[in-house]
C-alpha cells in the first residue's frame, strides 16, 4: 500500500514554493530536493523547514538536520514518521 504522507508532501513542496509549472505527481520520491531536479535553494529549504514544522509538529534544530531531512521527499516522509506528531500524519 502506498504511503499517503508522500502525496501530501509533494502538495505541501509545490504549494509552499508556489511551483507553478510543476505537479505534485511530477516529483521523484528519491530525486533529491536540493540542488535536484526541482532546483531549490537554501531560502526554498528555510520555507520548507518552517511549513513542516507547523505542518507536522516536528522541530528540525540545524541546518545539518534540515540538509539530511530535505534530502529527498522519502527522506522527509521517514523524518516526519519518526519525529511527527501522530495525529497530524495523513493515514
Amino acid at each position: 500500500m502506498p504511503d499517503p504522507l508522500l502525496p501530501r508532501l509533494k502538495q505541501l513542496i509545490v504549494e509552499t514554493l508556489r511551483l507553478e509549472e510543476v505537479a505534485p505527481a511530477d516529483i521523484a520520491d528519491n530525486e533529491p530536493l536540493i540542488g535536484g531536479g526541482l532546483s531549490l535553494d537554501s531560502i526554498d529549504a528555510l520555507e520548507l523547514v518552517v511549513r513542516m514544522e507547523r505542518e507536522f509538529g516536528i522541530k528540525i534544530a540545524s541546518s545539518e538536520e534540515a540538509r539530511q531531512a530535505l534530502a529527498s521527499v522519502a527522506a522527509l516522509a521517514a523524518y516526519i514518521r519518526e519525529r511527527g506528531d501522530p495525529a497530524r500524519l495523513p493515514t
